[in-house]
């Protein structure tokens, strides 16, 4: 499973911001609680003190004394309660719901919390030695109701921090999507591209950071499209060094066959002269094929061209040889203007009629028809032949593959010339059965 670059970095700065929220409302909650603890603190001193200059023996146990006699006044008793103890426990004067302390050797004075009247109070628990003997002192801050204040600050600080952090990562997230925006327009452009684009990327338009993955890719491209270009210029060159002499092969057979003396030879020379023609026809298409590749066309010599004159053109090439085989060869084209290359859309055109001339029976028809359909180009040739199954129409389109039974000695190349052609205009190429279920149709839908 492939992981993301922008759930990383949300879940990286997720982690570290909530803890600094955490920490933050800590601080918040110690800032606010502190005062309140030190001066809490301070006034169970003070009331300590006091209390313990107005502790009096009375009837021989200690006692407090109410009057001030210049010993300071004593608190009041909603702000301050107080038990005072013997050492065992017992209540010496007083309120017996504060809890005593223990106390250590060590430790005079012990602070705590405890729970009164449903209240957090906050105690100190003080051992004095008197003339009285000891004595233990428990004071409680009655107004200390600072705790749960500070405690709801405390959670209303965390509630609103958290809050400012997920608006805060929700920012992020935004800011991380428009910033991975060149990595997506990146990608939606190779994505986009058919296996044979080998365009170089456009590296101006590449971010800083991500330009050494603009530039691998493009040394990539430069390195396939090398390749491709060098295996198509080799089929080219093939095709083009045995032309010639393939066609002189031709024109001295043909020479020979019309002398008298061959006359006893005239058998062998015929199916001699049809190999010569196959392998003319064979070095034709492979040269076709070189040439109509997207790989190595990609500045093609294009021009305004009219696809009626080039289907023109070709029938009255084909027309001797639609005659010769009984064969009604006919054209229905409209005026309709293309964008293209003449030769390549010449040799489309070519491969197609040589096709449905070379599988309809004598007798039967091929109607090469060109114009518009809703406001689109189109180029079609139907014949009346056996046709194509259906599981057969995807795979006729691959190079060198020939249906089975085929007649003559046909290379396989035909339709995947037109594939790449069609392929190098972005035309739609389908094939089906044509008019009355016979025969076969072949249409391009140009853009």
């Amino acid at each position: 499973m492939t992981s993301s670059i922008s759930r990383q970095l949300v879940f990286w700065l997720a982690v570290p911001l909530m803890l600094l929220a955490l920490c933050g409302a800590l601080v918040h909650y110690f800032n606010s609680v502190a005062p309140g603890v030190i001066s809490s603190d301070r006034r169970l001193k003070e009331a300590t003190n006091v209390l313990m200059a107005h502790v009096l023996l009375r009837d021989g146990r200690a006692t407090i004394d109410s009057t001030s006699g210049g010993k300071g006044a004593l608190p009041l008793p909603d702000s301050i309660k107080y038990a005072l103890r013997d050492p065992p426990g017992r209540l010496l004067a007083g309120d017996a719901q504060l809890p005593i302390e223990p106390l250590t050797s060590a430790n005079a004075q012990v602070f705590a919390m405890a729970q009164i009247d449903r209240r957090s109070l906050r105690t100190l628990t003080t051992r004095f030695d008197t003339k009285f003997g000891v004595i233990m002192i428990t004071v409680a801050d009655a107004r200390a109701a600072a705790d749960p204040a500070a405690r709801f600050g405390f959670m209303s600080t965390l509630l609103w921090d958290f809050v400012q952090l997920d608006i805060t990562l929700v920012l992020i997230w935004v800011g991380i999507q428009l910033g991975l925006r060149p990595i997506k327009r990146m990608r939606d452009e190779i994505a986009e591209r058919s296996p044979l684009d080998l365009r170089p990327i456009a590296e101006s338009s590449v971010p800083r950071e991500i330009a050494p993955i603009a530039v691998t890719l493009n040394r990539l491209f430069l390195m396939l499209r090398t390749s491709v270009q060098s295996q198509q210029q080799f089929i080219a060159n093939t095709a083009h060094q045995l032309r010639t002499p393939i066609t002189g092969m031709q024109a001295q057979l043909d020479l020979l066959a019309a002398e008298p003396a061959a006359e006893p030879l005239k058998a062998r020379l015929l199916t001699l002269q049809e190999g010569i023609r196959q392998l003319a026809h064979s070095a034709n298409q492979l040269l076709t094929l070189a040439r109509a590749d997207p790989a190595v066309n990609i500045a093609a010599k294009n021009q305004t061209v009219d696809l009626k004159i080039i289907v023109g053109e070709v029938a009255a090439r084909f027309f001797d040889r639609a005659l010769k085989a009984n064969i009604d060869l006919g054209v229905e084209a409209m005026p309709v203007a293309i964008t293209a290359d003449p030769s390549l859309l010449d040799d489309l055109v070519s491969n197609l009629v040589d096709n449905a001339l070379k599988y309809t029976p004598a007798g039967g028809s091929v109607t090469v028809s060109a114009g518009n359909i809703e406001g689109r180009p189109y180029l079609a040739v139907e014949d009346t032949g056996p046709g194509i199954p259906e599981p057969e129409r995807q795979r006729v389109r691959q190079r060198f593959y020939r249906l089975p039974n085929s007649p003559g000695h046909g290379s396989g190349l035909g339709l995947a010339i037109v594939e790449e052609i069609a392929q190098l205009y972005e035309a739609s190429l389908t094939i089906g059965p044509g008019n009355g279920n016979r025969g076969t149709l072949v249409r391009l839908q140009f853009p």
